[in-house]
């Protein structure tokens, strides 16, 4: 991995994930909505491209020359019903497929590990559009790797827990920063393609 772009990069786990790439040495093309979002510190190091993730033509030219992507799109703290996220994946995955990018992590509710009964209803609307997007990269025959987060703190970095294709959650909460960087980590862990992980922080003793 030479080069990634970040589709949701000024948002709390997009940041930490440039973060963790440029630690590994990997160029970043941050697409960003509104480059002041990016933190200053941040803009010099990266490549910062401003587009809409709706917009095909800009995600087309964001994907062109890069070896993966990472999706971390939210709605900050915006929970309307919404097709944004799964819209902007599906652009994503077309525009992956017509440069030949083959290798997608993204960032996905772990919401989904739950029976639809059982999730809070506050969050039922915006669950449905991470349903949509999980099954946007199912169907894309990319290396996907669907990250179901539980509750993203923001506590320091330590120990995790990784899962493939569990049935439920390890655990309740995960580090902003060890989710950043296990989107980035996951990009060139071949055990993890095609899979659903699920991750948390070891709990505290």
């Amino acid at each position: 991995m030479k080069k990634v772009v970040i589709f949701g990069s000024t948002g709390t786990t997009g940041l930490c994930a440039v973060q963790a790439a440029l630690k590994k040495g990997i160029s970043v093309r941050a697409f960003v909505r509104d480059p002041s979002k990016l933190p200053e510190d941040l803009k010099s190091k990266v490549e910062v491209f401003k587009g809409d993730v709706l917009e095909p033509d800009s995600v087309n030219q964001a994907v062109e020359g890069t070896d993966g992507v990472i999706i971390a799109l939210g709605t900050r703290e915006n929970l309307e019903p919404t097709s944004d996220m799964s819209e902007g994946t599906k652009n994503i995955i077309e525009a992956m497929r017509a440069k030949y990018v083959k290798t997608v992590t993204a960032c996905i509710s772990g919401f989904l590990f739950f029976e639809p009964e059982k999730i809070p209803r506050q969050f039922v609307d915006i669950t449905k559009d991470h349903k949509r997007m999980y099954d946007e990269l199912k169907q894309s025959g990319l290396n996907w790797v669907a990250v179901f987060a539980p509750h993203i703190s923001e506590d320091p970095s330590r120990d995790i827990i990784i899962e493939i294709n569990p049935e439920k959650s390890p655990g309740r909460c995960i580090s902003k920063h060890d989710l950043g960087k296990f989107l980035v980590d996951g990009l060139t862990e071949e055990k993890y393609f095609k899979t659903v992980i699920g991750l948390c922080n070891v709990p505290a003793q």
